[in-house]
């Protein structure tokens, strides 16, 4: 796929959602240049307020080559939000598919066909209370190692402060103007996972290693210290749950 060719919905999404966000954000952008000019490639982004995607698109929309978002395959089929999906190319994902790698075969198709499709390998806005990115899921991994395409670490910084995630009242902190920072890194090496039958072990290391860069680039943006070791949302609700207990014995 050329990376002009964007369409028509795309453009027509980005002429209403530009503005704005040039007049009500400042923004830092950097490592455009890791952004493949051809062919297809997986982008794996962190996720820590509601306003990320719109910071990203943005992003990578200037960079000429669109990610395509993964949603919820039944969502396609609703009135004028399946219109806007199907029109701007964004992916369903059949998770009641009980075959793991059959459950993102339009993501696989769609990075073939040389399109860039966008993982937040999280799942869920982070948890985690200081905003680090969690443990990921495998979904981009399981991608990554049946397409063989690069995959592209982005991380992003200061939605959260327009939006904080998980705040009772959703409503955007506009004043004073907040900056928007998305930074991408050189592709993963996954070279040495290449042929390695999928086995749960593998997805998790590959995931491991993808979530890894994410966290090193953040950190950069940030201008801190990563802790040691991401956020296990299971492990922590498990915890939860065990004070809870004591505290009603």
């Amino acid at each position: 796929m050329s990376r002009h060719r964007i369409g028509f919905w795309y453009r027509f999404t980005a002429v209403l959602a530009k503005p704005p966000l040039v007049v009500l954000f400042k923004r830092e952008w950097r490592g455009m240049e890791h952004i493949p000019a051809d062919g297809g490639f997986i982008t794996a982004v962190n996720h820590n307020s509601y306003l990320d995607p719109l910071s990203y698109a943005h992003f990578q929309y200037n960079t000429g080559r669109v990610p395509r978002f993964l949603a919820k395959a039944g969502l396609f089929r609703n009135g004028f939000v399946g219109t806007l999906l199907r029109g701007t190319g964004q992916i369903p994902v059949y998770r009641e598919s009980t075959d793991a790698a059959n459950a993102f075969r339009a993501a696989v198709e769609a990075i073939n066909k040389g399109e860039c499709v966008a993982f937040y390998p999280e799942g869920t806005l982070t948890r985690d209370p200081d905003l680090w990115p969690m443990e990921g899921k495998t979904g981009a991994a399981r991608v990554a190692l049946l397409t063989k395409a690069p995959v592209i670490p982005v991380a992003q910084w200061g939605a959260h402060e327009a939006m904080p995630p998980y705040a009772k009242e959703k409503k955007l902190r506009l004043f004073p103007r907040k900056t928007l920072r998305v930074l991408a890194g050189p592709p993963v090496d996954l070279s040495a996972y290449y042929g390695k039958e999928p086995t749960a072990e593998v997805l998790r290391e590959v995931t491991e290693k993808i979530m890894a860069d994410i966290t090193e680039l953040l950190a950069e943006l940030r201008g801190e210290p990563a802790p040691a070791e991401p956020y296990n949302l299971k492990k922590a609700r498990a915890a939860a749950r065990r004070r809870s207990q004591e505290d009603n014995k």
